[in-house]
């Protein structure tokens, strides 16, 4: 995954857009990397954690938080698309908060790609099962997001929705 992180942040740097991380080590830093190495511009929002995290090598454009609620809302308000990778609970947490966001139209919506079928086959199952099937949210909510392996597919998606 931090191959394809690195490959997808230097396509999209390539497009023209600026990729911005948490600015943390792993898949963050291959994002960041993949941009700064493109000659993009590679944002790390990075928050001060008692055992992470250190801004990585790679981020070109630093900005440090003391509490994920501000960091949260510059995050979604520069962002123009979610790419997201197998992650933990920090990312679902934004994953999540951008979904609940674009659903009750708080936020303009912008594409969100998750990446990596086999990663995120099992919640989408669940989703589908269990809050679609109770009538928690919609059938059309599921296409908020879309689940994508390529490289090249996700470029490709998020330079046909994401509006410039």
């Amino acid at each position: 995954y931090y191959i394809l992180a690195d490959k997808i942040a230097s396509g999209l740097a390539h497009a023209g857009y600026c990729v911005i991380t948490g600015g943390g080590p792993g898949i963050m830093e291959a994002a960041n990397k993949g941009a700064s190495e493109a000659g993009g511009v590679s944002v790390g929002l990075n928050i001060d954690l008692p055992h992470e995290q250190d801004a990585n090598p790679y981020v070109n454009f630093p900005l440090n938080f003391k509490n994920y609620f501000v960091r949260k809302v510059m995050l979604m308000k520069y962002s123009s698309g979610f790419v997201c990778m197998p992650c933990g609970f920090g990312s679902l947490d934004e994953l999540f908060e951008s979904l609940t966001l674009i659903q009750t139209e708080r936020i303009k919506p912008f594409p969100i790609v998750l990446v990596g079928c086999d990663f995120w086959t099992g919640l989408v199952d669940w989703i589908k099962d269990k809050l679609v099937g109770s009538g928690n949210i919609s059938p059309e909510d599921l296409s908020l997001f879309r689940v994508l392996d390529d490289v090249d597919e996700v470029i490709h998606f998020l330079n046909e929705t994401i509006e410039r």
